[in-house]
């Protein structure tokens, strides 16, 4: 690999006896993924950004796609659904073949169980986006028919963590943006060097609204009902009751339409180590030369 300091010694080692073509097979896998990542992010943002200049509120997952329902806007839905079961898949194949040679060390395992509770949230965002398609049910980012279970005890702790896990990934989102370790993982050429300060932002836009999300579930496990109610909707109405409230969410939705973007370029130039040449050059590498 490249002199990248991403590329570790142990990462080097663990690359050293790949070859990419036995993993080729991943990558439209990924690159459909992100796709449809991309586009569920440019349809909260974009339906919500119209909502707000007609004067009304910005949008949530579900309601997004419900607006979407229809004419074109179905077939949207359709590769988003796609995009979304392609993304679940491809986070369990890229923990379980460890295709970021992550190893099998602490770290390693951590960094791939997360992969895996992000292929789960994705999955269900693609039954949510199949149930908006088909019309087999109410469409609904809350705790639904769970809100007796998180009353009791144990439901509030298993929301407690959950809200302090959710948190720690925000954070880790908005870490990941302000350190620009993003460009570790893409390949370089003159859209990702001229993109970066949008990829940066919409990043770390990305990961104010799961921090939100996670304060909002644990919110809810310290309240008395213990009922969640915490999707992106939940996290725009939480801040448009803000001061500035409104220019707030609008912000955030254009800062979602940057991790769009950061999505879509993932999809077209994100570096899968055991997939890709050794001769890649990574965006970081390109910028620490400039």
């Amino acid at each position: 690999m490249t002199s990248d300091s991403f590329f570790t010694d142990a990462r080097r080692k663990r690359l050293q006896d790949v070859d990419p073509a036995d993993f080729a097979w991943a990558v439209p896998v990924m690159r459909t993924g992100y796709a449809g990542r991309a586009l569920v992010y440019l349809a909260v943002a974009g339906v919500s950004l119209r909502s707000i200049w007609e004067g009304g509120e910005a949008k949530g997952t579900a309601a997004a796609l419900e607006w979407l329902q229809g004419g074109w806007g179905t077939a949207v839905i359709i590769l988003i659904t796609i995009g979304l079961f392609a993304y679940a898949v491809w986070r369990m194949v890229d923990s379980f073949w460890d295709l970021e040679a992550y190893g099998s060390g602490a770290k390693g395992l951590i960094a791939r169980a997360g992969m895996i509770v992000t292929g789960l949230i994705h999955l269900g965002l693609g039954i949510l986006a199949l149930s908006v398609l088909t019309g087999s049910g109410e469409a609904a980012e809350g705790g639904g028919g769970l809100s007796g279970y998180f009353n009791s005890a144990a439901g509030k702790a298993a929301l407690g963590i959950a809200g302090i896990l959710t948190i720690g990934a925000g954070g880790y989102y908005i870490r990941k943006a302000w350190k620009e370790t993003y460009r570790n993982h893409l390949r370089a050429n003159p859209v990702t060097l001229h993109l970066n300060s949008a990829l940066k932002a919409g990043l770390a836009a990305h990961g104010v609204v799961i921090a939100i999300i996670g304060f909002l579930i644990l919110q809810a496990a310290l309240s008395a009902s213990g009922t969640p109610e915490a999707g992106i909707g939940t996290a725009f109405d939480w801040l448009h009751d803000k001061v500035y409230g409104r220019i707030l969410v609008t912000v955030l939705c254009v800062g979602l339409l940057g991790f769009a973007l950061f999505c879509l370029v993932n999809a077209l130039y994100r570096i899968v180590p055991k997939a890709s040449d050794s001769a890649t050059e990574t965006l970081r590498a390109a910028l620490d030369k400039s």
